[in-house]
């Protein structure tokens, strides 16, 4: 689904190279044609915002956003496992599975991270692309709600991911995630503490998930990692990980 591709490209780090390929991102989800109008406007008004941006103010804006924000963070196991064992455990799940698909990540980022998660789906049949996005949807609600609280165009790439996958919430478990703590990028206070909460090893986590690979097992792995132990606020991974990756060099590939 070349979609979904094409918001992988949005969600990326910006550079030079995302800003010269807005039209093409653009031609790419309308010639698509698998979003409703609303949600292809908001992305209309992202795009032309890299498009007239200046390019260190769009990557200062991703990194007050992406990097330095916790609550907003796009690797998806953050949201549930912190440093936990059942975190790195998922983590090598998931590249296993992207392994035995045949695909190969390029980027140096973790696989949990949502660009990334995002380019392997969208090499997948249509019914089972839309069955992996759906799978983190609380945590893509949860990510979309404090990106409107911020007045944030990268907002839209939320919504679009949740109208794709049609996916019912649980709003237990974005109760959960609603707990989090969700503090400004400028309250240094705030960040600092919220980046020191206890570790929580969470009880039926991935780290026991054994399963059949492919689509199936990875259905099962999302669900148990991306839904909190009951009443218990997730914590986050200290920072990224690894560092930006670049955007995909032809967004409108096939695959």
């Amino acid at each position: 689904m070349k979609t979904l591709r094409a918001l992988a490209a949005l969600l990326s780090y910006p550079t030079a190279d995302l800003i010269a390929a807005a039209g093409e991102i653009r031609q790419v989800i309308d010639g698509d044609s698998v979003l409703p109008a609303a949600e292809r406007g908001q992305l209309h008004r992202l795009i032309d915002d890299f498009a007239g941006g200046d390019l260190y103010d769009l990557q200062e804006r991703y990194g007050l956003l992406f990097d330095r924000t916790r609550s907003l963070s796009l690797h998806l196991f953050e949201h549930v496992h912190g440093e936990s064992r059942d975190r790195g455990q998922a983590m090598v799940d998931l590249l296993k599975l992207y392994e035995e698909s045949g695909y190969t990540p390029t980027a140096t980022e973790l696989p949990d991270f949502l660009p990334l998660f995002l380019e392997y789906a969208s090499t997948r049949p249509p019914q089972a692309a839309i069955e992996l996005i759906g799978q983190p949807a609380n945590v893509i609600a949860a990510l979309k709600e404090r990106l409107v609280k911020r007045s944030s165009l990268y907002a839209a790439v939320m919504s679009a991911l949740l109208a794709l996958s049609k996916a019912k919430l649980d709003e237990k478990a974005l109760a959960v995630l609603r707990a989090e703590p969700d503090p400004e990028p400028d309250d240094l206070e705030a960040l600092d503490a919220a980046w020191e909460e206890e570790e929580v090893t969470f009880g039926p986590g991935s780290a026991d998930a054994k399963g059949a690979c492919g689509v199936e097992g990875l259905s099962t792995r999302l669900r148990a990692a991306m839904r909190p132990a009951d009443g218990v606020a997730p914590p986050l991974a200290h920072g990224r990980s690894a560092g930006h990756r670049p955007m995909p060099s032809n967004p409108g590939a096939s695959s």
